[in-house]
């Protein structure tokens, strides 16, 4: 793959890191976003921060690092894995779906499974199956072979969807975009920045466990303490068949979102005045949206201290939390200018104004 951006798409995509367990994908996102840093460092929970410049104002861009995924919880004596959901699982897009164990010898492939509906009755074939009569197959006849193969309480459990650039070579389906795509953002707004003088100090951030509560956000916000903070996350995409325009106004290909206001925050005004003039000022294309359930890490990181000014930039999105996820690649060039060229406007005067309610 001779694109470099494609191929850190593809290794951040594919790499494995469900809460609380973001070592790995952490690691690819440190070998992508050092060269731009002047320093990189991680808070006690493991969200990295890495950071460029030592004057002005503090700006904090931070995606998250983890994806949904599943923890083994038990082995049946017929060595099937029971499993237990990290993040938010609609039962309807698991079952016949391929996952990859990640053991201690290695990763181990296996496929979701529950009754056949062919044996149940027609009541029960309308219903959806509940997660906890789910369970993993991975070839084993019994719990000591599975345990021979590796196995054990606490392995990890993720999708298996490899990086696919579709026919529309700027249409691209992964694992993961919720939230990798955010961890591509921040390190190609440090890229964008190499060489820049910009009035600020810019931390490029990788949170863990979003998906199980915004937790790492809370941790590295109160490390770095920011004057101006951005999430950079997935937004729904309503541009697929069934969905009302009024309950998901985005379309992927037609700019980032601007989020005014979800579950866990209001955007702020001011801030949100001054990316939209942005945006308007070098004609990037962009999508106000809002989404009345859910949250972003920036639900933790605007209520740090006396309070962060936060916005959400997001990327419509197919199919989160699903195997295969889709979005559009002149999207997220898209979100990275519009980061990058409001960063350059943040001075103290123009933060202070901000925090004032004065922009």
């Amino acid at each position: 793959m001779e694109d470099k951006t494609l191929q850190m798409y593809k290794e951040l995509t594919e790499t494995p890191g469900v809460p609380g367990h973001e070592r790995q994908v952490r690691e690819v996102m440190r070998k992508y976003i050092e060269p731009y840093a002047d320093e990189v460092t991680t808070d006690n929970l493991g969200s990295l921060l890495a950071r460029k410049g030592n004057k002005g104002p503090k700006i904090m861009v931070a995606g998250h690092l983890d994806e949904v995924g599943f923890m083994v919880t038990m082995i049946t004596d017929k060595g099937f894995l029971k499993f237990q959901p990290l993040g938010g699982w609609w039962e309807q897009v698991m079952l016949a779906q391929r996952v990859a164990v990640q053991t201690r010898n290695g990763v181990i492939e296996g496929v979701i499974g529950s009754v056949p509906p062919h044996i149940l009755s027609p009541e029960a074939r309308k219903k959806p199956v509940d997660i906890k009569d789910m369970f993993i197959d991975i070839g084993a006849s019994s719990k000591e072979q599975a345990e021979e193969y590796g196995v054990r309480p606490g392995d990890t459990v993720v999708p298996i969807c490899p990086f696919t650039i579709m026919t529309n070579p700027k249409i691209m389906m992964a694992k993961a975009w919720d939230n990798r795509v955010g961890i591509a953002m921040a390190i190609q707004t440090l890229q964008e920045l190499k060489g820049v003088d910009h009035p600020n100090t810019v931390y490029g951030v990788g949170t863990v466990q979003e998906e199980v509560g915004l937790r790492g956000a809370q941790t590295s916000v109160f490390a770095i303490d920011p004057d101006i903070a951005f999430a950079v996350d997935v937004g729904i995409a309503g541009d697929t068949p069934g969905v009302k325009e009024g309950d998901a106004m985005s379309k992927i290909g037609e700019g980032p979102q601007i989020l005014l206001y979800d579950a866990s925050m209001i955007g702020h005004p001011g801030l949100r005045k001054l990316v939209v003039e942005t945006a308007e000022e070098h004609n990037i294309p962009f999508q106000y949206d809002v989404m009345a359930r859910g949250g972003t890490d920036a639900g933790r990181m605007h209520l740090n201290g006396k309070g962060v000014p936060s916005i959400v930039i997001g990327i419509a999105t197919r199919y989160i939390h699903s195997h295969a996820a889709i979005l559009h690649r002149d999207d997220i060039d898209n979100a990275v200018k519009l980061i990058t060229e409001t960063i350059k406007k943040l001075d103290e005067d123009t933060v202070a104004k901000i925090k004032r309610g004065e922009y």
